[in-house]
């Protein structure tokens, strides 16, 4: 009775031995799905982080070429002088906007030295401006939605192999009859591993798309205003123009 108590304690010590519970040995032990479900996700992962630093670098730089076009504009330089200075350099969202209602002011008044129609110059200086507006507020947002569907999405992949590993777990312990831990966790360690690597995916992912796209409303709405504002000054203009 004892020998027999012996062996079954060593087997099951040889058997939990064979199984290396490291992060390595996990995955290289996981079923073939479980393998494919892990590697999906730290592809997601590493490529949620590649967008992340990127969009933390472009925001600070767009943000800061801003608050110095806004500098240079406020400051009473002439809009023509300004106009020249930036044409072929400007390579932010505020100073397009600027150069492509400047390029369609100069050239309504290079056809006509007498602006006929301030209203339909107004209306159309107006619709470049928001076509810029929501081409260059596209492009900054660019990859956004990877973010938002990686947090969504991760998860549940993750809890895919989950289950997938614990499905394999129950199956292993019908073939063999054995219940002992030794059978058991290496499977359950292979499946909550997947979990775990869906959360890490998930987590950065949404906490970079909230942040990310309160910026980018706030961003948004600075360029609203500046297109308000730069359609004031147009307006009077045009009836200085007309009067």
């Amino acid at each position: 009775m004892e020998e027999n108590a012996i062996t079954q304690t060593d087997l099951g010590g040889t058997a939990a031995a064979a199984h290396d519970l490291s992060i390595w040995g996990l995955i290289l032990h996981a079923d073939i799905i479980v393998q494919a479900v892990l590697v999906l996700l730290v592809a997601a992962s590493l490529w949620s982080w590649a967008i992340i630093f990127d969009k933390i670098g472009r925001y600070r730089r767009v943000m800061a070429e801003a608050d110095t076009f806004e500098d240079e504009f406020w400051s009473g330089r002439s809009l023509e002088e300004l106009y020249d200075r930036l044409q072929g350099r400007a390579n932010h969202p505020m100073a397009m906007l600027f150069l492509v209602a400047m390029r369609e002011w100069q050239r309504s008044i290079g056809k006509a030295k007498v602006v006929t129609s301030g209203a339909r110059l107004q209306e159309r200086i107006s619709q470049v401006m928001r076509l810029t507006l929501n081409r260059e507020v596209e492009r900054l947002e660019r990859y956004l939605g990877f973010l938002a569907t990686v947090g969504s999405t991760a998860p549940f992949i993750g809890l895919f192999g989950t289950v997938w590993g614990i499905m394999n777990s129950f199956q292993s312990i019908a073939a063999s009859s054995d219940t002992s831990l030794a059978v058991v966790a290496p499977g359950i360690a292979e499946a909550l591993f997947a979990t775990a690597v869906g959360l890490v995916a998930a987590i950065p992912a949404v906490i970079a798309y909230n942040k990310f796209a309160a910026d980018m409303t706030r961003f948004a709405n600075r360029l609203e205003g500046f297109v308000e504002e730069f359609n004031t000054i147009l307006s009077r203009q045009i009836d200085e123009e007309a009067a």
